[in-house]
């Protein structure tokens, strides 16, 4: 199942928690090589993670974390404006653009989880009213985004080959979501009322009634 989780609320959830900071970890230092700071608990946590973020969680059924991503406005600090800035043309500011990073998946997670999580996104993006999201990916990645069925707007790139690095601007609409839907295995019905448990009854209309 999705969950959405703020930082602030991650105690809630202490193995959820736990086993994303883990897997975000093993992902992002051991299978990538990542220059990423480890804990002593063999956690991964960067400055943003102190921001109050709001977290798209895949749950599994025994608690665990199968994937996740990290959700801020740019109206404040994003990691795109402070360290990727060179590859756009100017800082990335609005309230209806929000950064999307640390797209991380459990070792073993099924092809659903990634979809699920882009579904969740979807959600926010429709039901807070943000047009698009903006996030860093590197070349592993096109090939998941476009097997999702989910492709950003390349605003600029830098290197070649596999170690290219990219920013990149996704939007979605109704047409979109019913992609990524199929590809996770999830109803739009269902997508919505994880959706709601978290949020409450939204006034904005679900993915369903708009499609």
């Amino acid at each position: 199942m999705l969950r959405y989780v703020y930082a602030s609320d991650l105690a809630d959830y202490p193995l959820l928690a736990r086993t994303m900071f883990e897997d975000r970890a093993d992902q992002f230092k051991t299978r990538l090589g990542w220059d990423v700071d480890i804990d002593g608990d063999g956690q991964e946590r960067d400055q943003y993670d102190q921001l109050n973020p709001l977290y798209v969680i895949w749950e599994e059924p025994d608690g665990r974390h199968g994937g996740s991503m990290r959700f801020l406005p740019t109206t404040g600090r994003t990691m795109v404006n402070e360290h990727f800035g060179e590859l756009i043309s100017g800082p990335v500011t609005s309230p209806l653009i929000w950064e999307c990073t640390r797209f991380c998946l459990a070792r073993g997670a099924g092809g659903h989880v990634a979809a699920a999580l882009m579904l969740g996104g979807g959600e926010i993006m429709q039901n807070f009213g943000v047009e698009h999201f903006v996030g860093v990916f590197d070349a592993r990645m096109v090939r998941i985004y476009r097997m999702i069925g989910s492709s950003p707007e390349v605003l600029g790139s830098a290197g070649t080959g596999r170690d290219q690095i990219s920013v990149g601007l996704w939007h979605f609409d109704p047409d979109a979501a019913s992609r990524v839907a199929a590809r996770a295995g999830i109803s739009l019905a269902q997508s919505r009322q994880w959706f709601d448990r978290a949020f409450g009854t939204q006034t904005h209309p679900s993915f369903a009634q708009s499609a």
